[in-house]
């Protein structure tokens, strides 16, 4: 597995429950920020605040399955002075699924350059295989929701979350939220584990209490991919930013991951990469 698995890896579309949570709870570092100048309201009441947001929590994916949409991908690779010295751009055509968790993405362009129309044809012959393959992984699926569901249940026993103030974001009025793991709580679910290890902000949209920005700090060292053999270093940062879509659905617009990993003992480095 090379370094620029990571990425992919967190954005990773394979079982295992902390990555539902991961595109629920999303991961964002912010920018462009401006304190709402109106006088000072008071904050709802944090408990009732974080439990109709609880309410709202489902992972992006399952509400990207009603939509076709196009996908960017940049990754940068970084040396040792965090210099860039490689680039690579893909873009995808990423179509809805009847079998929930299996949207098909159709790689039409790598490096700025078509893909080729033989490579296209050899997607389409693997999805359609994968199509036919579906029944045998109906349960499977099922049970991913549900411990999408126990996770997401299990959020508000895992963190201390602090109601900050109110601010606006693309000219809707969000409040801003501190999280941290909570001292002493041993996570039930394997979502929970992973994110123990992680603390940051968010901001929730006041009117709908959907979750529009998060940004997340990574606490401790955390493996991801297959087997886990992709370590994460402690101190990355992550985002995830939400916008609402033809006034009636939020969905994501943008992430991005900066950090260092490690595959094994043997191959390390930096990487900075969106999607």
């Amino acid at each position: 597995m090379q370094v620029r698995s990571v990425f992919e890896a967190v954005m990773s579309r394979s079982r295992g429950s902390w990555r539902a949570v991961v595109c629920a709870l999303a991961f964002c570092s912010p920018t462009g920020l401006h304190a709402d100048e109106e006088p000072a309201r008071p904050l709802p009441d944090t408990a009732a605040f974080i439990e109709e947001v609880r309410q709202n929590l489902r992972s992006d994916r399952l509400l990207l399955e009603q939509y076709t949409f196009t996908e960017n991908r940049v990754e940068q690779r970084l040396n040792g002075k965090g210099a860039v010295k490689k680039t690579k751009t893909e873009i995808f055509e990423v179509y809805p699924s009847l079998e929930p968790g299996r949207m098909y993405r159709r790689r039409v362009a790598r490096d700025g350059v078509p893909v080729p129309e033989k490579e296209v044809a050899e997607q389409d012959r693997k999805h359609q295989d994968e199509v036919e393959k579906a029944e045998r992984r109906r349960a499977a699926n099922d049970e991913d929701r549900r411990e999408e569901e126990r996770v997401v249940a299990e959020i508000p026993m895992i963190y201390d979350v602090e109601l900050v103030g109110r601010e606006t974001m693309d000219e809707r009025s969000v409040i801003l939220v501190r999280f941290a793991p909570r001292p002493g709580y041993k996570a039930v679910t394997k979502g929970g584990t992973i994110l123990q290890k992680v603390a940051g902000r968010a901001w929730i949209d006041e009117e709908d209490r959907q979750l529009v920005r998060v940004e997340a700090n990574l606490l401790d060292t955390l493996g991801v991919g297959p087997a886990g053999v992709v370590r994460l270093q402690k101190g990355a940062t992550s985002y995830f930013h939400r916008r609402k879509i033809n006034a009636e659905i939020w969905l994501p617009s943008d992430a991005r991951f900066t950090g260092s990993a490690r595959v094994l003992l043997f191959f390390g480095g930096s990487i900075d990469a969106t999607f």
